[in-house]
């Protein structure tokens, strides 16, 4: 952190009256924002976001067209937040109207990109579920956590706090150059020739249908990164609330099976295929107006289109950057990009994989 940032901060917190807090820096993940817990001499913890604006390539417009969102870069071709404050505020403050637990923000300034919010504490389930605490009744309040969320209808722009923010859709240029990260990143980590054009050509005719029904189910206010490690357990508190929400920035209108599929096909912790069916079963439970067999092909297709994004963009592209910490998680994600393979409806993509990714070159 540069000097000039190191002052910026400094007077953003004298200007909260958050001067004299003392400031623990706490562990990071992949992206480009850092946080420090805050201990002020009266009051509860705080948590310090710090996200710098030009880190990030630019946003999506809401109104670009497709080659104007890929010649952006990637945040806007898959149109991701970049971290933006703006954007974190205003989900915050959607998802907390609508009853659940995400953290009220205190301060914020969206052009500095920092922005200081309630301490939810550190009940995270991926640290809870290791050290005893029963899984299935957290996901079975994460479950519940998504029936509520998709009973609100989505907003088209996010506002709250003198920020506003269109809540886009994940549609199928998001989807495509999310899951062509694998044909990128993959090679490059095990040593596989460039897929032939051939091979490319295969992939996106084999996969354009899966983007098609993802874009054609965007129809519900999605988290887009729900899983273990951005739950928190706040068990004072009543129904959905109990279950804290974090690092929702990337909202969008998606398919009703996106969240889902993150939670149960967790890339960072093992779901038994037991658990899953079972959460999968509550969910359409309650969502009676969704086609059970549609449903879960959507969620299938989906979940395998995600696995390959997540083995490519995150996973194979962070190794490659000098986050060896990654490939710990690589078996783990065939696993589930197997599992979904295997499904009848997914034969073709199957053969593809079977074909240019030998089974020695899948970890």
């Amino acid at each position: 952190m540069t000097s000039e940032r190191a002052a910026l901060k400094a007077g953003f917190l004298r200007a909260a009256g958050l001067a004299d807090a003392r400031r623990e820096l706490l562990s990071g993940d992949a992206s480009t924002r850092q946080y420090e817990r805050l201990y002020p001499a009266s009051g509860p913890n705080l948590i310090f976001m710090d996200q710098p604006p030009a880190v990030e390539s630019v946003v999506c417009p809401p109104d670009a067209m497709p080659a104007e969102r890929v010649a952006l870069g990637y945040n806007a071709a898959a149109r991701l937040a970049a971290g933006s404050v703006a954007a974190f505020v205003t989900t915050a403050a959607w998802l907390r109207d609508q009853g659940l637990s995400a953290p009220r923000i205190l301060a914020h300034d969206v052009e500095t990109g920092l922005a200081v919010l309630e301490d939810l504490g550190d009940g995270l389930f991926a640290n809870l579920i290791p050290n005893g605490t029963p899984e299935v009744p957290l996901y079975e309040a994460a479950v519940d956590v998504q029936i509520a969320l998709q009973s609100a209808p989505p907003p088209p722009v996010l506002e709250a706090e003198g920020a506003r923010w269109p809540l886009l859709s994940y549609d199928t240029l998001a989807l495509k150059v999310a899951t062509d990260t694998f044909l990128e990143w993959w090679p490059k980590l095990v040593g596989l020739p460039a897929f032939a054009q051939t091979a490319i050509a295969d992939w996106d005719a084999l996969w354009a249908p899966v983007w098609v029904r993802g874009e054609a189910g965007a129809s519900v206010f999605t988290h887009r990164d729900y899983h273990a490690q951005n739950l928190l357990w706040l068990p004072e508190r009543e129904g959905v609330a109990r279950v804290g929400l974090l690092d929702f920035q990337d909202a969008l209108k998606a398919h009703p099976a996106w969240d889902l599929l993150h939670l149960l096909q967790d890339a960072r912790r093992d779901v038994l295929p037991e658990l899953e069916t079972a959460m999968l079963d509550r969910f359409l439970a309650a969502r009676g107006d969704l086609d059970r067999e549609a449903f879960l092909a959507d969620y299938r297709a989906l979940a395998a289109s995600n696995a390959a994004r997540i083995l490519g963009r995150v996973f194979a592209r962070q190794t490659l950057l000098g986050r060896p910490q990654y490939r710990g998680f690589m078996p783990r994600t065939w696993r589930y990009l197997e599992r979904n393979l295997n499904d009848p409806s997914m034969a073709a993509l199957k053969i593809w994989f079977d074909r240019h990714v030998p089974a020695d070159k899948r970890a």
